[in-house]
């Protein structure tokens, strides 16, 4: 798999660090007072940490106050999504599953007008 330059959400942004069978590793940036849509994966499972800024880790209706160090795992099938505070949040996120791909997402609410099923 080829490595993605940088690809910019109206959340703020992601790339992928690097790629094999079976794994994905991401840097996102959530921009201050931003967040991700509400959503889960068929096909993956996903693990967090946090390096920069501050904000909260939701999953599965629990919610975490996150900052650097602070990590998450979020099994297949959990409803989750990222917020960003007062600053930007910088985290990277481990994908483990197949196949891995931005279609994996089944959006339960956003904040975008991103089409809901």
């Amino acid at each position: 798999m080829a490595l993605e330059t940088r690809q910019n959400r109206p959340w703020g942004w992601f790339e992928i660090l690097g790629a094999a069978d079976g794994y994905l590793v991401k840097r996102l940036c959530i921009h201050a007072g931003q967040r991700i849509s509400l959503q889960r994966h068929n096909h993956r499972d996903e693990h967090w940490l946090v390096v920069a800024g501050q904000g909260e880790l939701e999953c599965d209706g629990q919610v975490i106050v996150a900052g650097p160090g602070t990590s998450l795992a979020v099994p297949r099938r959990a409803v989750h999504r990222i917020s960003a505070g007062a600053s930007d949040l910088i985290l990277v996120e481990v994908q483990l599953g197949a196949p891995l791909s931005e279609t994996d997402i089944e959006r339960l609410a956003d904040d975008y007008g991103r089409s809901i099923p």
